[in-house]
């Protein structure tokens, strides 16, 4: 039997403040991208880096908490799944993109930012209350944990 595993974990800058619609259904999905960098030395030696972006996409209860809280420049824990959707463009082109279902996002705000843990479905998502984990900053008390615990329609998506 074979085993497959789809899990994303990202700490990154938001590019942008999310952007948070009612779907058809009532449902709330936000979207929103982060920026990652990634630095090495080159075979002269000299320091390279590179930026990619990563779009998220999150659903219900975890869209409402992002569309409140997360900010543009702010750095957060986004952990979740890969996901391509494709649609038929105007021009009759197939379009592809990929995004992140985000399940988890931790707020990994200096000091001063809060650090409330912020109640999103917590224990159906698997996260026990109070979690505070150190993901390289020394403020391990102001991470705020939250999650959602349902499926997602790509149909459903509203972009």
């Amino acid at each position: 039997m074979a085993m497959s595993l789809n899990r994303v974990q990202l700490i990154g800058n938001l590019t942008r403040d999310p952007d948070v619609k009612q779907i058809p259904g009532g449902q709330t999905v936000a979207s929103f991208s982060v920026a990652t960098n990634f630095s090495w030395n080159d075979a002269s030696g000299t320091r390279q880096s590179k930026t990619e972006f990563h779009n998220i996409v999150a659903w219900r209860k975890l869209a409402e908490i992002c569309g409140q809280y997360l900010k543009k420049g702010m750095k957060v824990f986004i952990e979740g799944k890969l996901q391509t959707r494709d649609w038929q463009g105007e021009d009759g082109v197939k379009r592809y993109r990929t995004e992140i279902v985000a399940d988890n996002m931790i707020m990994l705000g200096g000091k001063g930012e809060g650090g409330a843990a912020y109640g999103a479905d917590r224990e159906a998502a698997g996260i026990s209350g109070g979690a505070s984990s150190d993901f390289g900053n020394d403020n391990a008390g102001d991470e705020a944990p939250v999650g959602a615990d349902e499926e997602v329609k790509i149909d459903d998506l509203p972009f």
